[in-house]
């Protein structure tokens, strides 16, 4: 029924609203581990996009053997970016989360060959730099998540030709983020790091969470190969 629906859709919005009132990492980390088992459900009905997005733009510039192919899936959560890639062909998957819940859920779904707990933006991710065929980030950089400057980091953990795939929100509440973000990329280009590939902005990316917002927010998803 439709009324089933809409409540449930609404306290998946309560739940992603007090994640984000969480302040500290230990919370944040609690709230995850606590979200671990619920959350492919919850995020299906918010209709979340991002994962699938990523992988369609991997898949569509990526001319390497997939089978080979080693991918790095950063906050990896419950796995289902790699679940996206795996059916694009990509067999190879290592995760990196902060929360134990999440890499609990991850390992059940017998995707990843590794997974390694990692706070990001606090601790150095401890992966093999230069080593991934494609390194890909969906949903965590945004604002109270992970900061701006782990992209860096994502793009070291690249080898050269190697595709590094971020997406970020662009509802009012990460509008800051975003540009700060932009801002980064881009200086990155500029010091010759990596080259842009594709940007492609959505405007359905998900259903609205805020208090402010309702229907659908925007999104991006952007491409760069490591020079």
């Amino acid at each position: 029924t439709m009324s089933a629906v809409t409540k449930t859709y609404e306290s998946v919005k309560a739940v992603i609203l007090s994640a984000h009132k969480s302040t500290t990492t230990r919370e944040k980390l609690n709230f995850y581990n606590s979200w671990a088992q619920n959350y492919d459900q919850d995020v299906a009905l918010l209709d979340y996009r991002a994962p699938q997005l990523a992988a369609n733009s991997i898949s569509s510039h990526f001319h390497g053997n997939r089978q080979a192919a080693v991918v790095l899936d950063v906050a990896c959560g419950t796995g289902i970016v790699s679940k996206e890639m795996n059916v694009h062909g990509f067999k190879h998957f290592v995760g990196v989360d902060g929360s134990e819940g999440m890499l609990e859920a991850a390992r059940s779904c017998g995707l990843y060959q590794e997974l390694k707990q990692c706070t990001l933006g606090e601790e150095p991710i401890p992966v093999q730099s230069g080593y991934f065929d494609v390194v890909v980030i969906t949903g965590a950089l945004s604002v109270g998540q992970v900061p701006v400057q782990v992209v860096r980091e994502l793009c070291s953990s690249a080898k050269s030709g190697g595709y590094i795939c971020m997406t970020t929100r662009g509802n009012d509440d990460n509008l800051e983020y975003k540009a700060a973000l932009k801002g980064e990329l881009e200086q990155m280009e500029q010091e010759g790091l990596w080259t842009y590939v594709e940007v492609a902005e959505v405007e359905e990316w998900e259903r609205a969470v805020s208090e402010k917002e309702h229907g659908y927010i925007p999104g991006v998803v952007y491409l760069y190969r490591k020079l």
